[in-house]
């Protein structure tokens, strides 16, 4: 057939590779929201925690990490600070991990 030929074998992704590129895409889009989000203290606890924990996070907890992002800068703020109790609906390992989680400013 004229126009048409097969794409060369680096081109095409096999079942798993075609999820890993998918699952670091999502990352990486993860990792940009977390980075941007509304005032520059969540931007940087936010896009720290991204960076240190979103490359090892599975699917579950990417979508739990998301369910987050969705929320009000300020109310996930207040969780942080202990200002507010967390509803039962955005309690989960990953906000855990958000609460325990630590930043340290880098240099630079």
């Amino acid at each position: 057939m004229r126009g048409l030929r097969a794409a060369p074998a680096d081109y095409i992704l096999g079942g798993q590779q075609m999820l890993e590129h998918v699952m670091e895409t999502r990352r990486r889009k993860l990792t940009f929201r977390a980075w941007r989000r509304g005032f520059r203290e969540m931007d940087l606890y936010m896009g720290s925690f991204a960076d240190k924990f979103l490359p090892d996070f599975n699917e579950a907890q990417l979508d739990e990490f998301e369910r987050l992002l969705a929320v009000p800068d300020w109310d996930v703020y207040a969780w942080l600070i202990g200002q507010k109790d967390v509803p039962d609906k955005h309690k989960g390992p990953v906000l855990d991990q958000l609460v325990a989680f630590r930043y340290a400013a880098q240099a630079g």
